[in-house]
């Protein structure tokens, strides 16, 4: 988790993504960038004077926007003793970029792309080893943003409640296994967070996974890495609310809960609601995912 990217705005949950960032980077020695998250830019296909002006409005609203979120992001850092760095310039002319010496220690850089919006954030993820965002707070922007960052980046992402949260966070981890490739994907990406955990508690349906590796195939895996693994077995169909899956986490003790997102398609959890979208909307812990 070396590479860490964090879109910004201003508002207050900003600020928890921010300082869990900051933790992450301290632990794995890594560097954060972050970058002000803005809508795409208005489009005016008229010459009216009050498209124009509100044109100018829109501009201006973006620019006060960007400057508040570096605003706030230099001061979190600041205040979690992150250094700032410059963010690296690209090679001209295709020539290869130096390779730089490994950090000693965590810093941040600031990316002044102007207008940088959800496609840019799913996009450019993919030069990132983890991608941390704020728990949606119920509006389709911010879902967006999650799903940008979920579904193009190609890696996975770190879900920040409205909440602060404590420093080293991820001592107690749940594993939520229902057997499929997208919890599967989470657990490898996930591998550093499990092996820096003191116990990691994998929480499993046995009864419902038909012909899906079990939970203690599961915790087999985890233990040849060496990580601290124990099997909570839940009543039939648990693994498949999220509700059940946050009262268990709860209930011993976790900071950190992973899993798979979206192991049913969006649209049927839209339509009848799903574990990932319980999790999205009441999670009180850092929430790792990935699909």
């Amino acid at each position: 988790m070396k590479a860490i990217l964090v879109p910004a705005e201003s508002h207050a949950d900003t600020e928890h993504a921010l300082r869990m960032a900051a933790d992450v980077a301290r632990r794995f020695t890594g560097r954060i960038e972050i970058f002000a998250l803005q809508m795409p830019p208005l489009v005016n296909l008229t010459w009216d004077p009050a498209g124009v002006a509100i044109m100018n409005a829109a501009d201006f609203d973006h620019r006060r926007a960007r400057d508040e979120a570096r605003r706030l992001a230099a001061r979190i850092m600041q205040e979690e003793d992150v250094a700032l760095e410059p963010a690296p310039e690209e090679p001209a002319g295709g020539a290869p970029a130096a390779i730089e010496a490994a950090a000693t220690a965590p810093s941040w850089a600031w990316n002044d792309k102007a207008m940088a919006c959800d496609a840019f954030l799913g996009s450019y993820g993919r030069a990132f080893d983890l991608t941390v965002v704020c728990r949606p707070r119920g509006d389709a922007a911010s879902i967006t943003t999650l799903e940008s960052a979920l579904f193009e980046s190609g890696g996975p992402i770190l879900i920040a409640p409205p909440r602060s949260v404590e420093k080293g966070f991820g001592e107690t981890i749940a594993v939520a296994w229902n057997g499929s490739s997208e919890t599967a994907r989470t657990i490898a990406f996930a591998r550093p967070f499990l092996r820096a955990a003191k116990r990691v508690v994998v929480l499993a349906d046995d009864g419902s996974l038909g012909d899906q590796p079990s939970g203690a195939l599961i915790q087999r895996r985890l233990a040849a890495s060496g990580v601290a693994v124990e099997l909570k077995l839940m009543s039939s169909g648990g693994i498949r609310s999220g509700e059940a899956i946050l009262r268990e986490a709860a209930a011993l003790g976790c900071d950190m809960l992973l899993k798979g997102a979206y192991t049913q398609s969006r649209l049927r959890q839209m339509i009848f609601g799903g574990a990932t979208s319980d999790i999205l909307s009441k999670s009180d812990l850092p929430v790792f995912m990935a699909h």
